[in-house]
């Protein structure tokens, strides 16, 4: 039986900004994998997405930008299913199951997604803007990640260990999806594109193992002596 509470449902203004963010991202990762970000201008992304170029530039600062909440997809779902995990379940493996079942679903469920995916992490290599956002989304997920982290610790774990188990997760994250989007190993099966000899989830998962290894049960915070 689930107890986890459901989650507030967000008022429908929050929803619509939230879809039209996505849309707006969507349509600049497609232009990006056609064409490379520099053959890409906003005006193209807030045309393809059906919305004004002012409304693009409400929701993001430059064309690099717009694929942020693309890339921070696969992050957000392992928060939600490690914060779905049971308390005081051992952390290697909570993360391990949880991101292997983020992994199985790409950004839109379909192959295509996961092309797009890995199309924007080699352009990424050379694009500095574009790999400065990949990188913020990574510091971003590493911080929402230490609460997460601590509900499934306990209230006495050391809050250093907290941090340092977020920060080599999320790298290994990051490092995994990086080695697979450089790697030649195909996309994977159509009726499952995230899962397979070309899904990221074995150099994902690999990574994982290889820095997991060293992460002790999280301890008790040390108490000041009296």
């Amino acid at each position: 039986m689930n107890n986890t509470p459901p989650s507030p449902r967000r008022p429908l203004t929050e929803r619509r900004k939230a879809a039209t963010r996505f849309e707006i991202a969507r349509a600049a990762a497609e232009l990006f994998t056609e064409r490379g970000p520099d053959a890409t201008s906003a005006e193209e992304i807030a045309d393809r997405a059906g919305v004004a170029l002012r409304t693009f530039y409400r929701y993001f600062r430059n064309k690099q930008d717009a694929v942020g909440p693309l890339l921070a997809v696969g992050a957000e779902r392992w928060r939600v299913l490690l914060a779905a995990a049971v308390p005081g379940t051992p952390l290697p493996e909570a993360l391990e199951r949880t991101l292997t079942e983020a992994l199985a679903v790409p950004e839109d469920g379909t192959a295509e997604g996961l092309r797009r995916t890995r199309a924007l992490l080699r352009a990424a290599v050379r694009d500095p803007a574009l790999r400065a956002v990949w990188y913020r989304v990574n510091q971003e997920s590493e911080e929402r990640l230490v609460p997460v982290l601590a509900r499934l610790a306990g209230p006495d774990a050391d809050p250093l260990e907290l941090r340092l188990a977020a920060a080599v997760a999320v790298d290994a994250l990051r490092i995994g999806l990086e080695v697979w989007a450089e790697s030649n190993a195909p996309d994977g099966p159509p009726g499952a594109p995230g899962t397979g000899a070309g899904s990221p989830a074995g150099p994902v998962l690999r990574c994982l193992r290889e820095v997991s290894s060293g992460l002790r049960p999280l301890a008790p915070a040390a108490r000041a002596v009296r």
